[in-house]
């Protein structure tokens, strides 16, 4: 699910101060779908901590699968990193993804365990996020308008052109947008809904995190996104509030799979089992990224999304991650939402 304004970064980590010879430990190969900062920090920590190089790749989950797949016959990645749990499942189910028992799966929340058991060990949560709305308080004290609370209020004629989601064929956030409404109203409500809303959408962004920082630079009123990272914004000193909707919210979990194929595999585990840790799970809050990490030892930051506030749906994480279902609803919302004209 996760990009940032950077947009495709390859991060060439190598050669990092108090890192062992990367010559005498290897590499591992990490595709990384969180923000670029947080990625750049989980490389360099780690490599600190093992001497192991470490070579990154940023770019959004809907990417990071159809590279998986491009490379299929002769994989160039160790570990996917982050992004929407969703594309993982659907990975595990093709056969991209190696199956692992971590030993610090114990450790882990019930809903990032489930997300193993649910790929067949392929995969595991490593952060969780709801899904919301981000808004400019000062456009919408200029315009008079009342911030959205609800699903319904996207549809107000006051948010026309004032909205950007992402596109589902890139990012994670906007497939778990449309998962979402289907679960939540039945599939030909949500369709009608989101042919409604379309004109009120100004842009179908390439990253799930392009809409918030739109919504934070005044660049448009309104996302659809994980709230999180609103927070991450209004912390930057931005005029953004977050809220999440009335009628309920589906969210994220975000996953890590290590590649089938995978040349370096012995080093895939190693960080795999890392990327677990307390230790490691804290560098997200370091990095301004304040999803609930899935260790039950890593502290919550206190500007985290506390989910106990949420009105949460029972979402379907094993079902929407099915490929066939993925596939199928992305197809109709290319066909009878993205095809529609501009507004």
């Amino acid at each position: 699910m996760k990009t940032s304004a950077a947009g495709i970064a390859l991060l060439s980590l190598v050669g990092l101060a108090a890192a062992t010879p990367a010559s005498a430990q290897g590499v591992v190969n990490v595709y990384c779908s969180v923000q670029v900062e947080w990625c750049t920090l989980a490389a360099n920590e780690f490599q600190k901590a093992t001497g192991i190089k470490v070579s990154m790749t940023q770019k959004g989950s809907g990417e990071t699968i159809a590279q998986l797949k491009a490379e299929a016959q002769n994989p160039k990645g160790d570990v996917w990193f982050g992004g929407t749990g969703d594309p993982h499942l659907q990975a595990a189910e093709e056969g991209l993804t190696e199956a692992y028992k971590s030993p610090k799966l114990s450790e882990l929340h019930p809903w990032a365990i489930k997300q193993n058991t649910d790929s067949g060990g392929k995969t595991v949560g490593i952060y969780a996020g709801a899904l919301g709305f981000g808004f400019n308080t000062e456009l919408l004290a200029k315009k008079g308008a009342k911030a959205p609370a609800c699903w319904a209020d996207l549809l107000k004629p006051e948010f026309k052109g004032e909205i950007q989601m992402a596109n589902p064929n890139s990012s994670g956030t906007a497939y778990v947008a449309i998962a979402t409404l289907v679960q939540l109203m039945g599939e030909e409500k949500a369709f009608d809904y989101l042919k409604k809303m379309h004109a009120n959408i100004n842009a179908y962004t390439r990253s799930g995190t392009a809409p918030m920082k739109a919504v934070a630079r005044g660049e448009t009123m309104v996302s659809i996104s994980f709230v999180h990272d609103g927070v991450t914004e209004a912390l930057a000193g931005f005029p953004v509030k977050t809220a999440t909707p009335c009628e309920g919210t589906g969210y994220e979990v975000g996953s890590m799979s290590i590649v089938k194929g995978a040349r370096n595999l012995a080093n895939a585990k190693k960080f795999y089992d890392w990327a677990l840790t307390p230790e490691a799970q804290k560098l997200g809050a370091q990095a301004k990224q304040f999803q609930v990490p899935s260790n039950k030892a890593t502290p919550l930051p206190p500007e985290a999304p506390k989910f106990a506030d949420m009105k949460l749906i029972d979402y379907d994480q094993a079902k929407y991650g099915k490929s066939a279902e993925r596939k199928r609803l992305i197809a109709r919302w290319d066909s009878e939402v993205g095809a529609l004209p501009k507004p």
